[in-house]
């Protein structure tokens, strides 16, 4: 138990019509079997409103207790919901619909987040912020509150990873007390129904331009008599994962550039003869492999378009100017002229090396010398249908896009 407790004996006052019309702050807290702590948990939340006097509440979204702690939360004046839907983000995403404040501070229910700290993020969010995140890496993680493969590898790397695919100034990504303006989080869509789901708040406020921010923030061991509900090595994968899926230039455009750079340099300076560095001899060997990470790496870009479009068609990402702009350049018409501009020249090429098959009188080959046009070839015709499908297939995603 966090060394900071209060009497368990604070009833909130009843309820009026015009006491649940524009409260201050909503509470939130999703709870399974946290009989140990929520008294404390519920004590704290409503005393500290008390003391701001803040017109607020608290909301208990039950994800299906057994141990009594629906009727603990309610007999000292939180409003319990029943959420069916099991996951963290289904409990915090129904608590959240039925919220009734301006701000929204979140928390969990096992007394390991200080929930007197809601003065310092209601501050911050007064000051025009739309997200405040607490850091529990600047504000102290107690001894025993955060394993250590958490605290010096999971969290750190994770955390560094939603920096870098989304820019975000948030420093801890999965810090469980956070504070919000509930339209600003309302308008994002929140979807996940895992632990996964304090990523994508994070994620999503980013991505759509709102105001996010942190503040140092305590940890302490958790006070319970059950096992944790987090499964470090699924919980940490579903994370990644989220990460990965909503940063589609990340997993597809820039690996795809990567290798189709790297595909066409290569296969370049193979086509007119083998090449020798030290020992090493490259041959038509090493081109046709330049020319597998051409067509995978064009194929990677096609998968980054069509993902961007999708997620913005559907909601998942907002609409990007600089995106939008390269789809009115590169439109059908263009896409087709390019495809069949390549559909030619590999064309082109597979006549040349039949002439020259022609020439041997349908004889034997020496591969060394035909793959050279026949390799060139086998990419262009096959980049040509690529680029003409891709075309298609982006055109039918627009036209959704557009109505």
């Amino acid at each position: 138990m966090n060394a900071l407790s209060f009497p368990v004996s604070v009833v909130a006052p009843p309820e009026t019509e015009d006491s649940i019309e524009g409260l201050d702050v909503s509470v939130v807290m999703p709870c399974l079997n946290e009989s140990a702590t929520i008294e404390t948990c519920v004590t704290k939340a409503l005393q500290t409103i008390r003391q701001l006097n803040l017109s607020g509440e608290v909301i208990v979204a039950d994800n299906g207790s057994i141990d009594g702690s629906r009727q603990m939360a309610s007999a000292l004046g939180a409003r319990v919901i029943s959420i069916t839907k099991p996951g963290y983000g289904a409990a915090l995403q129904g608590a959240i619909a039925a919220a009734r404040g301006q701000f929204v501070l979140m928390g969990d229910s096992d007394d390991s987040y200080d929930f007197t700290q809601l003065g310092a993020f209601l501050s911050k969010l007064r000051e025009g912020y739309d997200l405040v995140v607490g850091n529990r890496f600047r504000g102290g993680i107690s001894p025993g509150a955060m394993p250590l493969l958490h605290r010096y590898a999971g969290n750190p790397i994770l955390s560094g990873i939603g920096r870098l695919l989304f820019k975000s100034p948030v420093g801890d990504f999965h810090c469980g007390l956070r504070a919000f303006r509930r339209d600003s989080i309302e308008q994002l869509r929140l979807q996940m129904l895992g632990m996964e789901f304090a990523s994508e708040m994070i994620v999503k406020a980013t991505l759509s331009g709102l105001r996010l921010t942190e503040i140092p923030t305590t940890l302490s061991p958790a006070d319970r008599k059950r096992a944790s509900h987090l499964r470090p090595w699924r919980d940490g994968w579903r994370h990644l994962r989220f990460l990965l899926l909503y940063s589609p230039r990340w997993l597809f455009l820039y690996p795809g550039i990567l290798l189709f750079v790297l595909g066409t340099l290569a296969g370049t300076w193979l086509l007119f003869s083998p090449r020798t560095v030290g020992k090493i001899t490259f041959d038509v060997d090493s081109l046709l492999f330049s020319a597998m990470a051409i067509l995978l790496g064009f194929q990677s870009i096609n998968f980054a378009a069509f993902t961007e479009v999708f997620a913005i068609t559907r909601g998942f990402r907002p609409a990007d100017t600089r995106f939008n702009r390269l789809l009115r350049n590169m439109n059908l018409e263009t896409g087709l002229a390019l495809g069949m501009s390549l559909l030619l020249v590999g064309a082109g090429m597979w006549g040349a090396g039949l002439s020259y098959w022609s020439s041997m009188h349908f004889g034997n080959l020496n591969p060394v010398k035909t793959l050279r046009l026949v390799i060139p070839g086998v990419v262009c015709l096959t980049l040509g249908f690529q680029v003409m499908l891709s075309s298609f297939f982006l055109s039918v995603l627009g036209i959704e896009r557009q109505e």
